[in-house]
């Protein structure tokens, strides 16, 4: 295997205090069917926790993610106003968001994954699983998932917030929970605005977010909302950068009920589920009649999740039915019905030091007929804090409506596209101790009928075709460490990944969708607590892509507790690098955050 040269890079990751690592070893994974915690994942997983989410600079999730080993965020403007999410050098389409378990991609396009992304502020902690992961999760977690695990309402709180800084940037959010005897409520609004950085990228966000829980004499009810709207200018966001007057309008909601019902060696979750989302795209933002898109895509679902226990280990097993509906005036009206079965077991053995765990999932779609998505978890524990892993397993992506029906002067779609394919493997171990972790894997992926948007000769219209093989090959390394100067306290944590792609299928005349991994990703991250009121923290982030663009970027932030106050500044970009990360949109140089916000208990 051609890992072997990547040994000779050092790495190390991710800042967890002594703390932290307590509470990681308690938590139980609610990406998982069956109940697994965290340090007995056979998997590549990173928790970011509440601690390490208000501890980091970010303001944002596209920006909170960038600080993740095998995440690659690629943002059109600020604030993470529009990004694009990959992991492991996978496509937008390619990478599943979950919100408290709740499927939320869009049939349209994966450009609305992160349409959904939930304000820092109500998130407990983000569970990223990297690697093929359709027998878990079904379609779209091709490359891997994230799941966002919203907060717990254990105290009667009220926290209002205001920021203000460059670009004319201004943020208010409130967020409001209370605990009664048998009840309890938690509620977010926001709203963020910009004249922005540069022509035509001004927004103006609402974030709304409603979570309660309601006990019964049967079982809890756990009722979750959420919507965002974004208006915003999208200067060469799309189409090509020559286009500065484009403009867009997104809302996506989601209302989820769910329930646990636990009965001796069975536990049960059902859940029922919609999902909406909205996108107006006008192509000159002072004439919507040259060029307007409109698409409202709906997700009904419903399912159920069970584990077993028994003498054998434990199975996991359940059913996710849902109908999807769109109505546009570019892809027409359509509609998928889509069911989904998952079955698995997790055998325990040699004194529970062994790990095995073989699963499957079958899949229909009413426009894709079936498929079968094997694939397995081994784990070795050696002792306590030492663990050797390994994964291999088959999964899938589905088309997108926009790669099937999409219709504008340069581009057509495909009805008879395939779904994409792929075949991953991994091996991995990881190291814990109080004040010390790390972590290594080396990974690959073989797919094949991979959609790119091609053409014969220059004046054609580009179409979306089955056209490519790719081998993926990477590693990744993280570390943490834990330590004092005199009484305070310090975290450090540095990040790598490498990535590599050979593409099989080199019989294409020209290209849209050119291969672009972060072939080099390094992240160094510092936080530390000087005494009881200040808390700084700084990211150094260098990123190489396949292309052979580099940058290295540095942002910092500074906390200061006092008691029911707490005053923020952020700075991002702070030695002005001039970069890109998509579709050549020029990024925002140096800028700073103001905040002050006051809590009422």
């Amino acid at each position: 295997m051609k890992y072997l040269k990547l040994f000779t890079i050092i790495i190390m990751c991710h800042q967890i205090s002594a703390q932290q690592h307590s509470s990681l070893d308690t938590i139980i994974l609610n990406s998982d069917r069956i109940n697994v915690p965290f340090k007995e994942s056979s998997r590549s997983m990173t928790i970011l926790t509440s601690k390490e989410i208000e501890a980091s600079p970010a303001n944002n999730l596209a920006d909170l993610l960038q600080q993740v080993a095998g995440v690659d965020i690629r943002r059109r403007g600020l604030a993470g106003m529009q990004a694009d999410l990959y992991i492991r050098g996978g496509s937008f389409d390619q990478t599943l968001l979950l919100i408290d378990g709740i499927k939320v991609e869009d049939a349209q396009t994966g450009h609305h994954t992160l349409n959904l992304g939930l304000p820092l502020e109500v998130i407990e902690r983000i569970e990223i699983v990297k690697g093929p992961a359709a027998r878990v999760y079904g379609q779209n977690a091709f490359t891997g998932a994230i799941n966002i695990v919203t907060k717990k309402i254990n105290e009667n709180s009220t926290r209002a917030e205001l920021q203000t800084g460059s670009f004319s940037q201004r943020n208010v959010n409130i967020r409001s929970s209370h605990a009664f005897e048998k009840s309890s409520v938690l509620f977010f609004a926001s709203r963020n605005t910009s004249e922005g950085y540069r022509h035509n990228t001004d927004f103006d966000n609402q974030n709304y977010f409603f979570k309660s829980r309601h006990e019964t004499s049967l079982a809890p009810i756990d009722i979750l909302a959420s919507f965002q709207e974004r208006k915003f200018g999208a200067n060469g966001f799309y189409a090509s950068p020559t286009a500065t007057e484009q403009y867009e309008e997104t809302q996506a909601s989601l209302i989820g009920i769910s329930s646990k019902f636990v009965k001796e060696k069975i536990t049960v979750n059902p859940r029922v589920y919609w999902r909406r989302n909205q996108d107006e795209y006008i192509f000159v933002r002072q004439d919507p009649s040259i060029y307007r898109n409109l698409h409202i895509s709906n997700k009904v679902g419903a399912e159920i999740n069970a584990s077993y226990s028994s003498k054998i280990g434990t199975t996991g097993f359940g059913i996710d039915a849902a109908n999807v509906f769109l109505s546009s005036n570019n892809l027409g009206d359509r509609e998928r019905f889509m069911i989904t079965t998952f079955l698995e077991h997790r055998f325990r053995l040699f004194n529970n030091a062994l790990d095995i765990t073989p699963g499957v999932a079958v899949n229909y779609f009413s426009d894709f007929k079936f498929h079968a998505f094997p694939g397995v978890d081994i784990g070795y524990r050696f002792t306590s804090n030492l663990k050797a892993y390994t994964n291999v397993g088959y999964t899938y992506r589905i088309p997108t409506y926009t790669d099937l029906f999409y219709s504008d002067p340069t581009t057509i779609g495909n009805e008879d596209l395939n779904p994409e394919e792929a075949f991953a493997q991994e091996i991995g171990f990881k190291y814990s101790k109080k004040t010390f972790s790390f972590s290594m894997a080396i990974f690959n992926r073989d797919a094949k009928k991979l959609i790119d948007y091609v053409k014969d000769q220059e004046a054609d219209l580009w179409q979306a075709t089955n056209i490519r093989k790719l081998n993926t090959t990477g590693f990744e390394a993280s570390g943490s460490y834990h330590f004092k100067t005199g009484s305070f306290s310090q975290q450090l944590h540095l990040d790598y990944t490498f990535i590599e792609d050979n593409i099989k299928v080199t019989n294409i005349n020209f290209s849209r969708y050119s291969i672009n991994s972060l072939r080099h990703n390094f992240v160094i991250a510092w936080t530390s607590h000087l005494g009881k009121i200040l808390s700084p923290a700084i990211t150094y982030r260098y990123a190489k892509r396949a292309d052979g663009q580099a940058y290295s970027l540095f942002d910092a932030g500074l906390n200061a507790n006092f008691n029911s106050v707490k005053i923020s500044i952020m700075a991002y970009n702070i030695f002005n690098k001039a970069y890109t990360e998509t579709n050549l949109v020029p990024m925002p140089k140096g800028h700073v955050l103001f905040g002050v916000a006051y809590t009422f208990k």
